[in-house]
Formats: structure tokens, C-alpha cells, sequence
């Protein structure tokens, strides 16, 4: 071979090489995955059929039905009601590895007060409502400091995971001019709203500071708040009373999981 071809050929070599080297390798598909679910109520399953233990925890919940849609590789829910984020890192972390490759995670609800604020708002007047939700509100720098060590955490604990946080829906439909018995009032559908709005706009900016990915529920369940005609969320439920201003089944189905599978794409 002349030199010149020599040449040539290395270069060529040395190309291809480099091609070879700088391609990403394929990502594991979903059944190979090994997925934990963290979080509240609002990921353990409150609100839908099936539910067990202390922890509420149903395998209905959109984690479950994710888990049977695509049969990773291991699976556990250790969501639980009622969780705020100092729970989640003393009773949840535990079940992270670095082995873990997605996790999914609702929090925060419970740290500004969601049940508090609910009842307050069921049992008040506009204004007492109003304040309420105000007040909690109040604590959003503290929740931001929380939230910011939880997902430090989070990742300390499962180093090569990809991190799915959820919001919360907006829990009305503020159009439907009653909403049956013991029912919010228009205001105080609007303050609650305005709530979830604002702790999700604080939730996205601290996750996305975190490097996880952010996904918001308000798309996929607008028209189908509590009051509306067709609600993916109960109302005030007295059995079991758990149930009140949680998802649905169709909630979890199409709401919360179409959500983690546009996350996921």
C-alpha cells in the first residue's frame, strides 16, 4: 500500500472510530427498568378502588397502572398518605438505589396545609377561605428550602435515575354555577385553584433547578374539575371521607398517567 493510501486509510480508521466511540448507547427500554413511586396520597392511590393499609396505597393508582402497562423490571410503591417531605426522606429514601431508574414523586401538597385549607374552606365564608389559603401560602420560601433538600436527597440516594415530579390539578371548575350539596362557592373555588396554582409554579421552578423533570397535570384535567360535568377528582366524600378532593379513577387513568407517559417520551 502506498504511503498515500496508508494515510488515507487511517484517517478513515480514526473516523470511524470516533463516530463509534461518541454514539450514545441505545437506553434500556421500559422492562428493564427498575421504578420507584414516591410521594402523597395523590400518588399512593387515595381515591381510587383497591386501597390497603396505612399508606392508602392501591395498586390502581397511576404508578400501578403504569407498573402493568409496561412491566419493568422491578416495581414498588412506597408513596403514602399524608406524606410531607420531611416523611418522604425519613420513611421513602430508603427504597432508592443506584440501580433505580425512574421515579416518579408527588409532594409538597401537604406541606402548605392542603387538608386544612379544605376544610377551613368548606366550613368558612369567602373571605375566611381567602385568608386561608393566604396564609398557607405564607410558607411557600419555607416549602421551596424543603423541596430543594428533598430532591437533593432523591438524587444522593438513586445517582442515575431519571426523576418524574408531578403537580397537583386545579381541584374546580369554577363555570358551574352550583356544586351540589355542602359544594364550594365560585370564590372559594377560585382561591383554592389560585393555591395549586402557585405551589405548582414554586414546585416546577425548584425541580427544574434540581435537573428533574417537571410535569404539570392541569392540561390533562381541565374540564374535569370537581363541580364540572364530568370530574376526574371527588368531591367531599363521607365514605370514606379519605376519598374527598383526591383523583379518581379515571383521574389516575387519564390523568395522572397520560401525564407520566408524555414525561416519559
Amino acid at each position: 500500500m502506498s504511503r498515500r493510501n496508508s494515510v488515507f486509510a487511517c484517517l478513515v480508521t480514526s473516523v470511524l472510530l470516533t463516530v463509534a466511540t461518541a454514539t450514545p448507547a441505545a437506553a434500556a427500554p421500559p422492562s428493564e427498568w427498575d421504578y420507584i413511586a414516591m410521594g402523597d396520597s395523590y400518588s399512593s392511590g387515595v381515591g381510587t378502588s383497591g386501597q390497603s393499609g396505612s399508606c392508602l396505597r392501591s395498586p390502581n393508582a397511576y404508578p400501578g397502572r403504569w407498573n402493568t402497562a409496561n412491566d419493568p423490571a422491578s416495581y414498588r410503591l412506597v408513596a403514602c398518605s399524608g406524606a410531607t417531605t420531611s416523611s418522604l426522606r425519613s420513611s421513602q429514601l430508603s427504597a432508592l438505589t443506584t440501580s433505580t431508574d425512574l421515579v416518579s414523586v408527588t409532594i409538597g401538597g401537604n406541606d402548605a396545609g392542603f387538608a386544612s385549607t379544605v376544610i377551613t374552606c368548606t366550613l368558612t365564608s369567602d373571605k375566611g377561605c381567602a385568608d386561608k389559603v393566604a396564609e398557607q401560602l405564607e410558607l411557600l420560601d419555607e416549602i421551596s428550602a424543603r423541596l430543594d433538600t428533598t430532591y437533593a436527597e432523591i438524587r444522593a440516594k438513586a445517582p442515575n435515575a431519571k426523576v418524574v415530579v408531578l403537580g397537583y390539578p386545579l381541584l374546580f371548575d369554577v363555570n358551574a354555577p352550583s356544586c351540589g350539596f355542602a359544594g364550594m362557592s365560585i370564590p372559594k373555588r377560585k382561591s383554592l385553584n389560585n393555591g395549586a396554582t402557585q405551589l405548582n409554579q414554586l414546585t416546577a421552578e425548584r425541580v427544574r433547578a434540581a435537573g428533574f423533570i417537571w410535569q404539570d397535570v392541569t392540561d390533562e384535567f381541565a374540564g374535569h374539575g370537581i363541580c364540572g360535568p364530568s370530574p376526574w377528582l371527588h368531591g367531599l366524600t363521607i365514605l370514606p371521607p379519605t376519598d374527598s378532593f383526591h383523583p379518581n379513577t379515571n383521574g389516575h387513568k387519564y390523568g395522572y398517567l397520560a401525564a407520566l407517559n408524555a414525561a416519559l417520551r
